[in-house]
């Protein structure tokens, strides 16, 4: 049976292909195979009516039958050869397609070059841009006004948002492109995209000092430029742009500031003045924050700290010196020289009051040196120690303050008055002052007569202490308490006085309080105490001259008082002086620290009482964790009489002994010297009560290292000449200073042009030294 083959796929026929009948048997077809004309690669369909060449498989006569369709096996090969030509040209058509891919990869690829070469020179003409700004930045002349009142910020904002625009521009461009090559073509191409806009124009989050640098590749966030010493700010850091600084014109400013005839240059942060020597231009004529630069020969501003820590401060020929700020410092200690200002006219004007001069020895990184006064840098609390000898000849007496801030507003710390001489000798006192002191406040030594006459006066000097000014601070992290306190009234009394106090300041109630009478200063936690107690007093009667005062603290402690320190002043007549103590010790909960002044019989004094700061308490508490104080007074043997010259004095230890701080026991050392056993701040005050008819006494605190084999004084004080009438006289010491693990310190004695004749070694006598970690 004879069926038609099943449909594989379709095959469009060409029109010459047609339907014929089979041959007879034996006879060969001539006419060309159809198949020539098929297109390559399609599968061949039979048209109906062909059907292939079967035998019959019923065995009988072995005939063979054909259908009236039967294609010739001749036809066969024919078709199968245009076939195997139809695979052939479809490879080369599939090969050309390829080629053609290929072609698409490599344009895209140029593009994708294009473009970063676009987006390179975008940013090389940007750069440029930048220089062409800095270039008119240091621009002199007319231009000057105009670039100021531009804003560069927002010119620079609209170049980022032009360029920003315009590059994603081109991104878009080249997505459109390759997905239109995608869908034209349905080929993957592996292509990389370049996201210009993002990668290359955006930093991410940057910090509030930081702005975002996209001339680097990539883009990157760096700090914002501090504008350098001589140049002022034009337009701020913002987060695409930096900071715009502008050179100032010192000699537009300022006409005529190196003189009229002299012509003035402009320099990027400085000045030239054309024709002057170099000595002439390192004596000051630069003026206040510049300095003379020796190797530009030229005059530059004065580097201002970015943290406000400077190590060394801008001088007429050195720059600044900035140093970086210790977080973890509890305490530090700092000293200075006093200087009296001249006076040109030979007139001093001590009358209307004056502030000294400081000049700091070593740079300090909680506080700078500005216009004669002390500038604070940090927060904390602050006591300060004077040590001040003066010879005047003044119709009335001195007053020696330390003011706070030093303006209208400010007020005086502690003051003590210095009585008009019997003669013309030096006479030395002590201040001392505690206080919490923020950023930016000032303390200054002020210096004043209450009339005029002191103005006329040729005959006044300040002898040359060493170090006469020392401080140390405290940081709030120690839990150190400072409190201020004033005595409430103005009394005439002819024994016996004890004050009351009224508190000013306490920078912690809870710790430090009045006691029910206000008389006592009262202590809520065990720790150790640094105090100080100035009385201004007018005293009348020739009993006050001969037999002087004594100033008695005592400390209170379970309803028992203890003598703590005993402080003599030689008397006056008719005159104002001041009384003053200055120590320190160990406290526990609940004890009380009260004062009393004796005076003698037939002695009538008036005690003055008031807010100018010459009658005032002020003291710091301070937890035992971070301190410790011991007390001594002189040995009773070895005391130095006759001619002394720099003897060191032998002390006995009263108080119990303490880790940090000992008197050496043994050795050739022994009871001459305290030693320090951890390193920190020390704090020390020395009364010494005695008989001499020196013509100056010079009192010096020394203090040997391991690094230095020498002793090296680091304070003194004076006394001069015993007033007239007086049978004892007294001279104190107080100073802070650096101590290390193995620091030793030593007081020694100098008389000169004269000799002692007795040292007391029980009241008026004594020395106390405060120590407090670092």
């Amino acid at each position: 049976m004879l069926t038609k083959p099943q449909e594989c796929c379709t095959f469009p026929f060409p029109s010459s292909f047609r339907r014929r009948s089979v041959p007879a048997a034996g006879s060969r077809s001539e006419e060309p195979n159809p198949a020539a004309a098929l297109v390559p690669g399609a599968a061949l369909h039979l048209p109906a009516g062909y059907t292939e060449r079967r035998r019959d498989r019923t065995g009988q006569g072995g005939r063979q039958w054909v259908g009236e369709n039967e294609v010739p096996s001749e036809d066969a090969l024919i078709l199968q050869l245009h076939l195997a030509k139809g695979h052939e040209k479809f490879t080369e058509m599939l090969k050309s397609q390829q080629q053609i891919i290929a072609d698409l990869q490599q344009k895209l690829a140029e593009q994708q070059h294009i473009l970063v070469s676009q987006q390179r020179e975008i940013l090389e003409q940007q750069r440029k841009m930048y220089e062409q700004m800095d270039l008119i930045k240091v621009q002199y002349g007319m231009l000057f006004d105009t670039v100021k009142q531009m804003s560069f910020q927002s010119l620079q904002e609209d170049i980022q948002s032009y360029f920003e625009s315009h590059l994603q521009g081109l991104q878009n461009q080249v997505r459109n492109h390759l997905q239109k090559s995608y869908s034209v073509h349905k080929v993957e191409v592996d292509a990389k995209v370049i996201n210009v806009g993002e990668s290359l124009l955006d930093c991410g989050l940057c910090e509030s000092d930081e702005f975002c640098n996209f001339q680097k590749t990539p883009s990157q966030c760096e700090k914002c430029t501090l504008c350098p010493a001589g140049f002022f700010q034009m337009a701020e850091c913002s987060a695409n742009s930096d900071r715009i600084c502008q050179d100032r014109d010192e000699c537009t400013e300022s006409p005529s500031i190196c003189g009229e005839r002299i012509k003035c240059l402009n320099t990027p942060g400085g000045f030239r003045c054309l024709g002057i020597a170099e000595k002439d231009a390192a004596l000051g004529l630069c003026g206040e924050a510049y300095f003379f630069n020796k190797e530009m020969q030229e005059c530059q501003a004065c580097l201002k700290c970015e943290d406000g820590i400077v190590a060394m401060p801008c001088s007429t020929v050195s720059d600044t010196v900035c140093s970086a700020t210790s977080e973890n410092k509890l305490s530090e200690s700092w000293a200075a020289n006093i200087i009296l200002p001249s006076v040109k006219s030979g007139i001093s004007q001590v009358y209307s009051g004056l502030n000294l001069k400081i000049k700091g020895k070593l740079p300090c990184e909680i506080l700078l040196v500005e216009d004669n006064s002390l500038v604070f840098r940090q927060h904390g609390l602050l006591w300060t120690d004077l040590n001040f000898a003066v010879k005047h000849n003044c119709r009335n007496f001195l007053q020696l303050s330390l003011k706070l801030n030093g303006s209208e507003e400010g007020y005086e710390l502690s003051g003590v008055r210095i009585e008009q001489p019997e003669g013309k000798y030096f006479q030395s006192t002590g201040l001392s002052s505690a206080a919490e002191v923020e950023p930016s406040q000032t303390l200054s030594v002020y210096l004043r007569s209450p009339n005029q006459f002191c103005n006329q006066s040729k005959d006044l000097s300040i002898y040359d202490l060493n170090t006469p000014l020392s401080l140390f601070w405290l940081s709030h992290d120690t839990g150190a308490v400072a409190l201020s306190a004033q005595m409430s009234t103005a009394m005439h009394y002819q024994t016996n006085y004890r004050p009351t106090f009224k508190i000013i300041s306490v920078s912690d109630p809870y710790m430090l309080s009045l006691s029910h009478d206000g008389r006592a200063i009262k202590f809520t936690e065990t720790g150790v105490v640094k105090f100080v107690f100035h009385q201004a007093l007018y005293s009348m009667g020739h009993a006050c001259v001969r037999e002087g005062f004594s100033l008695i603290s005592y400390i209170n402690r379970n309803g028992t008082n203890t003598e703590l320190m005993n402080v003599f002043k030689s008397g006056v007549n008719y005159r104002d002086t001041s009384i003053s103590a200055s120590g320190a010790t160990k406290v526990d909960a609940g004890d009380l620290i009260s004062f009393e002044i004796l005076s003698p019989a037939q002695c009538n004094v008036r005690y003055f009482g008031d807010s100018s700061g010459i009658s005032m308490f002020s003291l710091i508490w301070i937890p035992s964790a971070v301190s410790s104080a011991i007390s001594a007074t002189v040995a009773v043997t070895g005391l130095p009489t006759g001619a002394v010259r720099n003897k060191l004095l032998d002390f006995t230890q009263v108080s119990s002994n303490e880790k940090q701080i000992q008197l050496v026991s043994s050795g050739q050392l022994a009871q001459k010297y305290f030693i320090f056993t951890e390193k920190g701040v020390a704090s020390l005050a020395f009364n010494l009560k005695l008989i001499h008819s020196c013509n100056v006494l010079k009192m010096t605190l020394n203090r040997l290292t391991m690094d230095h084999m020498q002793p090296t004084a680091i304070a003194q004080q004076i006394a001069g000449q015993m007033p007239e009438g007086s049978i004892w006289t007294s001279v104190s010491l107080r100073a802070s200073f650096e101590v290390h693990n193995g620091t030793l310190i030593s007081v020694s004695l100098d008389c000169v042009r004269g000799r002692i004749n007795q040292i007391t070694h029980e009241h008026g006598t004594s020395i106390s030294i405060l120590w407090i970690s670092s």
